[in-house]
C-alpha cells in the first residue's frame, strides 16, 4: 500500500477551494495505567508521566475541496476520519498544520447538538437561532424540517424517546435547511431507511448544485459511489489515496481483502 497521492484534478469552480488542509497532525494522549489505583496515585503527583503514550490520530493530512463538491472519506474505525472533521469544524485544534474553511459551517454528527429532554420541534427551533437564522425565518421552516424528517407526530415528543435512526434524520434535516455554505456530515445518515437515504441524496445535490460543498464521513461505501464526486480513503491517519469515489472504493476493498479483516465494511 503506497502513500503517493494521484494529483488532484482541475478545479471546475473559480474561486479559493472551501476547505483547505495543510499537514494537519494531531495526536491524543493514553494513559496506559488508566482506572487503576497505581494511575490514580500516578496522576495526583505526576500529571503527565513516563507511563502515558502518544498516539498519533491524523499524520501529515493535506487536501482541497472546491465549493460545490462532495467528498467522501472512507476507512476503518480509527483511521482519524471523525477526528480529521472535527479540527475542520474547529472543535480540535491541530498540533501542526492548519485549515483554512471559506464559508458558514454546519457540523452534523450523532447527538450533537441536541436536548434529549426538548421535543424534536423544540430543537429545531434552538438549533436555528445557535446558526444565527432571524425568528421569522425559522418560524417559515420548522415545518418544512419536520415534513422532511417524516418523524410525524413525534416531532412534538421529547428527543430522548428517538430510536438513533429518527436523530439521525432530524439531524440531517436541520444541517441541511439551515443554508449551510459547508455541511460536514460525521456518520449520521446510517440510521436512516431506503427512502430517507434518497431523500438525503436528493438535497445533497440540490445544496451542491447551488455552490454549497459537503464534507461526508462513512461507512456506508453504496453512499460514497452515489453521493460523492471524489473520494478520499484514511488509513492510520494518513491520506492513502484522494481522487476517483469507484477507485478509492477499489483501493479500499483491495486492502481490505488482502488483511482479511474479520469484519468488511457496511454497505457492500
Amino acid at each position: 500500500m503506497g502513500n503517493a497521492l494521484p494529483a488532484d484534478h482541475p478545479d471546475p469552480n473559480p474561486g479559493p477551494p472551501a476547505i483547505e488542509a495543510m499537514n494537519v497532525s494531531v495526536s491524543y494522549r493514553l494513559r496506559l495505567d488508566e482506572g487503576t489505583l497505581k494511575g490514580a496515585v500516578r496522576k495526583l503527583l505526576r500529571p503527565r508521566s513516563s507511563s502515558d503514550r502518544l498516539v498519533p490520530a491524523v499524520r501529515d493530512v493535506s487536501f482541497t475541496l472546491p465549493r460545490g463538491e462532495v467528498l467522501a472519506v472512507i476507512g476503518r474505525n480509527g483511521a482519524g476520519k471523525s477526528t480529521l472533521l472535527r479540527v475542520i469544524a474547529g472543535i480540535l485544534a491541530p498540533e501542526r498544520g492548519c485549515v483554512v474553511v471559506r464559508g458558514k459551517l454546519n457540523l452534523l454528527a450523532p447527538g450533537l447538538g441536541f436536548d434529549g429532554n426538548l421535543t424534536g420541534r423544540e430543537n429545531i427551533w434552538l438549533g436555528g437561532l445557535a446558526a444565527g437564522l432571524e425568528p421569522d425565518r425559522l418560524r417559515s421552516l420548522i415545518d418544512d424540517i419536520a415534513d422532511f424528517a417524516q418523524l410525524g407526530e413525534y416531532i412534538n415528543y421529547p428527543m430522548r424517546t428517538y430510536s438513533q435512526g429518527m436523530k439521525g434524520r432530524l439531524g440531517f434535516a436541520v444541517a441541511a435547511h439551515l443554508d449551510p455554505e459547508i455541511l460536514l456530515i460525521d456518520e449520521a445518515l446510517g440510521g436512516g431507511d431506503a427512502a430517507f437515504t434518497e431523500r438525503s441524496k436528493l438535497k445533497m445535490a440540490e445544496l451542491c448544485g447551488e455552490g454549497r460543498t459537503i464534507l461526508i464521513v462513512t461507512h456506508g461505501l453504496t453512499s460514497v459511489r452515489t453521493m460523492a464526486t471524489r473520494a478520499m480513503w484514511m488509513h492510520q491517519g494518513r491520506v492513502e489515496f484522494l481522487g476517483d469515489p469507484d477507485e478509492a472504493i477499489a483501493r479500499y476493498l483491495r486492502y481490505c481483502r488482502l488483511q482479511n479483516l474479520d469484519q468488511m465494511p457496511d454497505d457492500l
